[in-house]
């Protein structure tokens, strides 16, 4: 459903506030089952008895996944790894222990290659956790004194993976729904977020429908993917599942337009009745089939062609024959510029080194309460200055909302736990606070994240309740340390512009939008809609990544006003472009751009 009505007039809190509690289909669920892993991995550290069991915790937190089997997935992806990171935490152990220099220059070649298979790999969003694993199990065997407890850290460091990959193998399944179910539910809310654009939408409806068209199809054709390798359902109903996937992008596309058009101010009570009606038949597990063509007034091109589509919707098209025969081009583990773009050398290096300055600060300092300056390096680590600068806010607000939840609770809360089981509701209550921020808006969801983060290296410290206010407070302020340090030597050194990606961004683009004016199959149109959504969407966020960066790097950005009227122009011709009668306008503006861009 699309989110309720809120007063944006009423500044950016209000904004902030409605973003927070913006109802957004899924994130409820979601958040439950998050909130719900990351306590049943508290519950079996308290259990095993695992120190620093913020750590498995945040782990969860990260990679934990909607659908019951990409957790599978994940969670033996995750075991496999740790295996072998075993093996290679037991062979530096030896060779660093009492070694100072060794240890320095073991941490130094780890976080590079972690850091550097973030940047350069499919490996993303697993790299930096286990960067963060291997070298804060190389930083706490070296501070151990005897190497029983050194071997002991050893172990420890295999299980802040091997639990949160276990659980997320075990439980994922028991409490996650199927993929096939998840992409049902998303088709219907965008069924019933075009029956709310072609009545009297808000503006946080209109917002809310612009950055859902921007999602273009990929979360969902991963859905699909999923339900494919579970065999659960026929190859009939996921070709039907499959074109509507694709169908429900351009559906909210061409709602749009009508809005945006006028289109809707004669009425279109028929539409919004169908939309809704479809809408709840994949609400109940099915698929709608036999849409009757509904009637357009005249002038309504959009509407016109929302009609047609909405006729069928599930109905799948073969593909031609030049299509079957090229088999899909597959990606490498690799990115194709990997060893070729020194970008992801620097990324390496910048996040090296902010590790490093933060291990010599608590070092020197004999500090030991603030390690967890390093592990925020490994997680706020990213690639532009751009990037830094706009989730900078997000960090700080969300490290400072956290530590003081944290901090209340052992305050006012922690005295009064007397058993573990109310010691995990408090664990459960933070955790669905922080797992609802971060499965939010895209642009609160990095805070959700940062509030996880505070909370857990706050209160989880020992075993059961803690009423150590010393280490909530050394690991809040190392926390804030290593997102400033990160900060500072990311955009002091080799500082990387956002504005460098948006030229590329624009031709890709414009050679999408070009392509659908090429297409003559319906379907295919529908399918480079979708394509054409998320490239319009990484632009955009290119153009405001760069727009985020320092006065004096803006001024070395001469085209950016041409890029941002540029990729307005093109978000309306990404709808025009679905429109038969529109059809030549779009080419002749298309070649326009083009000279423009050149």
């Amino acid at each position: 459903m699309a989110p309720p009505a809120s007063n944006t007039d009423e500044g950016p809190l209000a904004r902030i506030w409605w973003l927070i509690r913006a109802p957004l289909p899924g994130r409820g669920g979601h958040s439950l089952r998050m909130a719900a892993a990351c306590s049943m991995v508290v519950l079996i550290g308290e259990i095993w008895q695992i120190p620093d069991v913020a750590v498995p915790a945040l782990c969860t937190m990260a990679i934990w996944q909607k659908d019951r089997t990409t957790n599978l997935l994940a969670g033996v992806a995750v075991n496999i790894l740790i295996i072998l990171i075993l093996a290679l935490l037991f062979l530096l152990i030896h060779l660093t222990l009492d070694h100072p220099v060794g240890l320095v220059v073991a941490i130094t070649l780890l976080s590079f290659g972690f850091f550097f298979l973030g940047s350069a790999s499919k490996l993303k969003p697993v790299s930096y956790l286990l960067g963060l694993i291997v070298v804060f199990a190389l930083i706490v065997a070296d501070q151990a004194p005897i190497g029983e407890i050194a071997t002991r850290a050893l172990l420890y460091a295999d299980l802040f993976i091997l639990v949160p990959g276990a659980v997320m193998m075990i439980c994922g399944p028991l409490i996650c729904p199927a993929p096939a179910t998840l992409l049902i539910r998303q088709i219907a809310a965008r069924l019933r977020l075009c029956a709310t654009l072609l009545e009297q939408p808000n503006p946080d409806q209109l917002d809310y429908a612009r950055a859902t068209l921007r999602e273009g199809a990929s979360g969902m054709l991963k859905l699909l993917k999923m339900a494919k390798l579970e065999k659960v359902l026929q190859k009939d109903p996921l070709a039907h599942l499959e074109q509507a996937t694709y169908s429900s992008v351009a559906a909210v596309a061409l709602a749009h337009a009508a809005f945006r058009n006028g289109e809707t101010q004669g009425g279109a009570g028929d539409f919004s009745k169908t939309l809704r009606t479809m809408a709840e038949i994949f609400s109940h597990n099915g698929y709608p089939q036999d849409i009757p063509l509904l009637s357009t007034p005249a002038n309504t091109p959009a509407l016109a062609q929302l009609a047609t589509v909405l006729h069928s919707f599930t109905t799948p098209v073969e593909p031609p024959p030049a299509l079957t025969q090229t088999p899909p081009k597959k990606s490498g583990f690799f990115a194709p510029d990997a060893f070729s773009n020194p970008e992801h050398i620097r990324f390496a290096v910048k996040g090296t080194a902010a590790v490093l300055i933060s291990y010599f600060i608590f070092t020197i300092l004999d500090w030991p309460g603030i390690h967890t300056c390093i592990i925020t390096c490994f997680i706020v680590a990213l690639p532009t200055v751009g990037e830094m600068t706009t989730k900078l806010r997000l960090r700080i607000s969300g490290a400072l909302v956290g530590g003081s939840i944290g901090i209340a609770s052992i305050i006012f809360i922690m005295p009064h736990l007397h058993n573990i089981a109310a010691f995990l509701v408090l664990i459960f209550v933070v955790s669905l606070f922080a797992s609802w921020v971060k499965n939010g808006d895209d642009r609160i969801a990095y805070a959700g994240f940062q509030i996880g983060l505070a909370f857990f290296l706050s209160d989880l410290k020992g075993f059961g309740p803690t009423s150590d206010m010393t280490t909530a407070r050394d690991r809040i302020i190392g926390i804030l340390l290593g997102n400033f340090i990160t900060y500072a030597v990311f955009t002091t050194f080799w500082p990387s512009s956002a504005y460098d990606l948006i030229a590329g961004r624009c031709r890709n683009l414009l050679q999408a939008l070009k392509q659908q004016t090429l297409l003559t199959s319906p379907s295919q149109q529908t399918q480079q809609a979708a394509i054409i959504q998320e490239d319009l969407s990484m632009t955009e966020r290119a153009l405001e990544m760069a727009e985020a960066e320092p006065a004096h790097m803006r001024t070395r950005m001469p085209l950016l006003p041409t890029y941002a009227a540029l990729t307005r122009q093109a978000a309306i011709l990404a709808e025009d472009g679905l429109l038969p009668s529109k059809q030549q306008a779009v080419k002749q503006q298309l070649q326009d751009m083009e000279q423009a861009l050149t």
